[in-house]
């Protein structure tokens, strides 16, 4: 049993015990499960289920303050705004257009409104080579069906996003960390990997990373892009928080990096900055390879909803998202630092942590020794919820590391957490 599965059971097992009324017995109850089910297929039963997913819905209880999920507090999500666009689209004269079928590639007008954006933060983009996605974790499987496949080879950063994993994992491919540092993936490191396993393409999300809050430095990304060409692989950059910065300076994608244009692939979402809920992302992709991720996405939903598309392209011309994300920097750059400032009376001595300079996710280091899924039950007895660091390992084993999110809770609900933590990793 792979360490996932052995976490996400025992996050099940918690989760029926607690909602059974009469304590039925755990293992009943998971056979009785495992009758009612047909068989797993074949290219999933490998795959566990991810850990973050299965917490967000033991964590939903009221009395829990989880730092486990990375996602906007709803209490700051832009109602009002989005309210008005979608009343705006289904009133206006041919409103019913809106409740049509569409383009797969997308909205003419939220492609040119989403090109227009990503143009003016340094990546020169036209409307022809975005393709509208439903949000970009579909972005990113269609990128793995197009690519991957059981003979592929894909480069991550060690540790990487959990759901990418997945991704990779259920196409076959062979996945190979590459490590990183407190400046992120390491070019050094990623040459003579590439140079060793001839990889398909690989993964990163260089700023405000998930899990560790880190960002690539400029001089690297510079040096990955170079690397990409040369080795001939692609370059998948993953860049849904990068609007989201609290300090420091901006720098721009990875995928603008002139001598890469051909080998890179860039994935952008509302679900951080506007509404997760709105399930809306976009990819920027070559000519030489936009077209078969389109026919690709065809096979999987046609298109996505064309009234949300409408929606947000109304939205973005309101010029109100800059706004919106305004609000959300203020008031989350106030969470992280409350959530900074009680790490040093939260986590045991000799621990280490990231001041991420944006983003969602602080990453912490505890001493040898500690195992953070065992901690996890008892924090959840305690009802307060992190994401144990392992599941965003390949291969290197992280006992001692965890994933907390500062964006989902007030800075009242950050203190109290925080201290429930502590009673736990400092009794």
């Amino acid at each position: 049993m792979y360490p996932q599965e052995e976490h996400t059971f025992d996050i099940l097992r918690f989760c029926y015990v607690e909602s059974m009324p009469n304590g039925d017995d755990t293992s009943t109850i998971l056979k009785t499960m495992a009758t009612r089910n047909p068989p797993a297929p074949v290219r999933a039963s490998g795959v566990a289920s991810s850990p973050v997913r299965d917490l967000l819905a033991l964590a939903d209880r009221p009395e829990v303050i989880s730092f486990a999920g990375g996602f906007p507090d709803q209490a700051l999500l832009d109602v009002t705004g989005i309210r008005t666009a979608f009343t705006a689209v289904l009133s206006e004269a041919g409103a019913s257009r809106n409740l049509q079928y569409s383009p797969t590639e997308g909205s003419p007008a939220l492609r040119e409104l989403v090109a227009e954006r990503l143009t003016a933060q340094g990546l020169p983009t036209g409307a022809d080579s975005l393709l509208i996605t439903t949000g970009s974790q579909q972005a990113l499987s269609l990128v793995t069906t197009t690519l991957l496949d059981s003979r592929a080879v894909v480069l991550v950063e060690e540790p990487t996003y959990l759901a990418a994993l997945q991704c990779f994992r259920l196409s076959g491919a062979k996945v190979v960390p590459v490590p990183g540092d407190e400046h992120g993936i390491r070019p050094d490191a990623l040459a003579d990997a590439a140079r060793r396993e001839k990889p398909t393409m690989l993964y990163v999300v260089p700023t405000f990373a998930n899990p560790t809050g880190r960002t690539l430095s400029g001089t690297r990304r510079r040096d990955i892009a170079q690397i990409a060409t040369e080795q001939g692989f692609w370059l998948v950059e993953d860049d849904p928080y990068a609007e989201l910065r609290y300090s420091g300076t901006a720098v721009p994608p990875v995928s603008a990096q002139p001598v890469v244009g051909q080998h890179a692939i860039y994935l952008g979402s509302l679900s951080k900055i506007g509404a997760p809920g709105l399930r809306l992302g976009w990819l920027r992709a070559p000519a030489s390879i936009l077209r078969s991720l389109a026919i690709v996405k065809q096979s999987a939903d046609l298109h996505t909803s064309t009234v949300d598309q409408a929606a947000a392209a109304h939205y973005l011309r309101m010029n109100v998202l800059d706004e919106h994300i305004g609000r959300l920097r203020a008031a989350f750059r106030a969470r992280r630092d409350a959530m900074l400032g009680a790490m040093t009376t939260t986590l045991p001595e000799g621990s280490t942590w990231t001041r991420p300079d944006g983003g969602m996710f602080i990453w912490s280091q505890l001493p040898a020794g500690y195992d953070t899924r065992l901690l996890l039950t008892e924090a959840l007895a305690a009802n307060v919820a992190f994401v144990p660091g392992q599941s965003f390992h390949t291969r290197t084993s992280a006992p001692a590391t965890m994933r907390l999110s500062f964006t989902s809770n007030n800075i009242a609900g950050i203190t109290t957490g925080m201290a429930r933590l502590a009673a736990i990793l400092r009794p």
